[in-house]
C-alpha cells in the first residue's frame, strides 16, 4: 500500500494565494517528513479552486526540497500546452531526482484556459489523443517527428533522453520504482469509459476521482482490464498496473469531529473556487452543491480516528484492487492543522496499513 498527500493549493475565504501556495510547499514537506509515499500536485488557471498553475514549476521545487518521496502532477492539462514541451520538462525532472517524478496528465475541461493559451475548443475535444501519443513518443523514442492534424515538424533529437537516469545516491531505491529508468511513469486521468479505454490501450495507469466511490472505481479499473487486454496488453503488464484513486482524509481522534472540521471548511472554498470557472463558449455548468458534496467525500473516504481510516483505505484497496492513494489533506485550510493532518496520516494510520 502506498499513500501520498494530494495537493491542491486551496485558497480558501479570507486567504491570500500566497498562503495557499506556503501550504502547498509544506504540505509536501511534511508529507516526506511523515513516510507518506508521494505528493501530487494539481493544477489549475485563473481560479482560487486550486493557485498552482504550473503542477510541473511546483513538482521541481519541491523535487529539489525533498530526498525520498515520488512527486507527480495530478494533473497537467495537455491540450494547453505543447506536449514535446512538456515531455522535456517531464525528462528533465525524470533525470535530475533519481527517478521521483510521475507524470499525471489530462484532458482538463472546457476552459477559458483554452482561449487564453490559444489552444482552442478543438484541442479538448478532438485532440487530446494525438498530443498524448505524441508525448508518449518523446519520452520513449531517441528521434521523434509527427505529421499530425494539430502538430507538424520535422525529426528532431530527444534532448535530455529520459532513459539515461543515473540514481540520486541520496535516493538509491528511486530507479526502481514506477517509472525507473525507462523514463518518467505517465498516469493519465479518467472520468469517463472512453479515458478509460485511452488509458487501458496504452498501458497507463489510471487517477481516479474523489468523486467516486469504491463501487464506480471497481467498475473502471475491470472496464481498464478488458480494454487493456483487448489490445493485446500482456496479463502481467496488466495485473502489475499501478492505478492511483484520489480521495479526502482527515485524522481526529472522532468522525464526527473529523467530518465536522471539513463540512465547516470546504464549502466555503468549494463555492468560491468552482464557481470561478468559466466555459471558453458560454455552455451551461451544473454545479455541485459544496454542502452535499463535502458530506459525501466525508462518506467515502478516510475521514476520523486512525482506525477507521485506516479500514476505510484498506477496504477500498480489496474492494478496487488499487494499491496507491493521493489524499487531500488540507481540507481544514490552516496550515498548522494540515500539517498535524499529515503527520497523523503518517505515525497512526500508515502503521495499521503495513
Amino acid at each position: 500500500m502506498r499513500v501520498g498527500t494530494f495537493v491542491l493549493g486551496a485558497q480558501f475565504p479570507g486567504q491570500g494565494q500566497g498562503e495557499a501556495l506556503h501550504r502547498a510547499v509544506r504540505s509536501a514537506e511534511v508529507a516526506e517528513e511523515a513516510g507518506l509515499d508521494s505528493v501530487w500536485l494539481a493544477e489549475h488557471h485563473f481560479v482560487p479552486y486550486g493557485v498552482c498553475p504550473s503542477a510541473v514549476t511546483l513538482a521541481a521545487l519541491l523535487l529539489g526540497r525533498t530526498r525520498r518521496i515520488r512527486v507527480g502532477t495530478a494533473v497537467s492539462v495537455l491540450p494547453t500546452v505543447h506536449p514535446v514541451a512538456l515531455g522535456e520538462q517531464s525528462a528533465l525532472l525524470h533525470l535530475t531526482s533519481g527517478g521521483r517524478f510521475t507524470l499525471g496528465v489530462g484532458r482538463g475541461g472546457p476552459w477559458v484556459d483554452l482561449e487564453v493559451f490559444g489552444a482552442g475548443l478543438e484541442a479538448y475535444e478532438k485532440d487530446f489523443p494525438e498530443s498524448l501519443d505524441l508525448l508518449l513518443r518523446w519520452l520513449r523514442e531517441p528521434r521523434v517527428g509527427h505529421e499530425g492534424e494539430r502538430f507538424s515538424f520535422r525529426e528532431v533529437a530527444v534532448v535530455p533522453r529520459p532513459d539515461e537516469l543515473i540514481a540520486d545516491p541520496h535516493s538509491p531505491d528511486a530507479a526502481a520504482g514506477p517509472g525507473g529508468a525507462s523514463g518518467p511513469e505517465v498516469v493519465i486521468a479518467c472520468t469517463s469509459p472512453k479515458s478509460v479505454e485511452r488509458a487501458a490501450v496504452r498501458g497507463l495507469p489510471m487517477l481516479l476521482g474523489m468523486h467516486c466511490g469504491d463501487e464506480e472505481k471497481a467498475d473502471m479499473v475491470a472496464l481498464w482490464r478488458k480494454y487493456a487486454l483487448a489490445a493485446g496488453r500482456s496479463r502481467e503488464e496488466v495485473d502489475r498496473a499501478a492505478h492511483v484513486s484520489a480521495g479526502v482524509v482527515q485524522i481526529e481522534d472522532g468522525r464526527e469531529e473529523a467530518a465536522q472540521t471539513l463540512v465547516k471548511a470546504m464549502p466555503g472554498w468549494l463555492k468560491q473556487g468552482l464557481d470561478a470557472h468559466v466555459t471558453v463558449d458560454g455552455r451551461h455548468r451544473a454545479m455541485r452543491d459544496p454542502v452535499s458534496y463535502t458530506e459525501l467525500l466525508c462518506s467515502l473516504h478516510p475521514v476520523g480516528p486512525p482506525r477507521l481510516a485506516a479500514d476505510r483505505i484498506a477496504a477500498t484497496s480489496e474492494r478496487t484492487g488499487i494499491t496507491r492513494f493521493a489524499l487531500l489533506a488540507e481540507g481544514s485550510g490552516d496550515l498548522a492543522a494540515t500539517e498535524e493532518n499529515i503527520r497523523r496520516l503518517g505515525a497512526e494510520v500508515l502503521p495499521l496499513l503495513s
